[in-house]
C-alpha cells in the first residue's frame, strides 16, 4: 500500500485517481475549538484498491487498513430494541489470525463509505486471484 500520508495529501489536493472513494467533512469551528481540533485538517476517509486510509485529527493516530493483510472481512450490524440506533462495523481477519474490528471514527454513519470499504476489499480479492 502506498505510504498513507501520501495517501492523504493526494486526497486532499486532488485529483484522486477514478478507483479511490473520498469521505470528508468539514470540522465545526466551535466543536473544534472544545476539542482543540480547530487548527487541524477536516476529518479524512480515502479506500483505495490497496486498503483504507482515515484521518481525524492530530491527537488521533491514522486508521491504516491494508488489504493485503487481510484474510477475510464481515459486516456486522447491530441495533437497540429500546431505541432506533443501529451500529455497524466491519469484523477484519489478518493473515497472522489477530483480529479486529473497523468502525470508521468520522464515518461511522456513512453507510456509503462501509459499502466502498467492502466493495474495494471485494475489487482487491477478485483482481489478486484470492476469490
Amino acid at each position: 500500500m502506498t505510504d498513507p500520508r501520501t495517501v492523504l495529501w493526494q486526497a486532499r489536493r486532488g485529483p484522486v485517481p477514478g478507483d479511490w472513494r473520498v469521505f470528508t467533512k468539514r470540522r465545526g469551528k466551535l466543536s473544534g475549538l472544545f476539542r482543540g481540533t480547530s487548527d487541524d485538517p477536516d476529518p479524512l476517509l480515502v479506500i483505495t484498491p490497496d486498503g483504507a486510509v482515515e484521518y481525524i485529527s492530530e491527537r488521533k493516530p491514522l486508521a491504516v487498513v491494508a488489504f493485503q493483510d487481510l484474510t477475510d472481512m464481515r459486516i456486522r450490524v447491530a441495533g437497540s430494541s429500546s431505541s432506533a440506533a443501529v451500529s455497524t462495523w466491519v469484523d477484519l481477519r489478518y493473515l497472522d489470525g489477530s483480529k479486529a474490528k473497523w468502525r470508521s471514527a468520522g464515518f461511522a454513519d456513512d453507510l456509503e463509505a462501509v459499502q466502498g470499504f467492502i466493495e474495494a476489499y471485494g475489487a482487491h480479492k477478485a483482481l489478486r486471484g484470492y476469490v
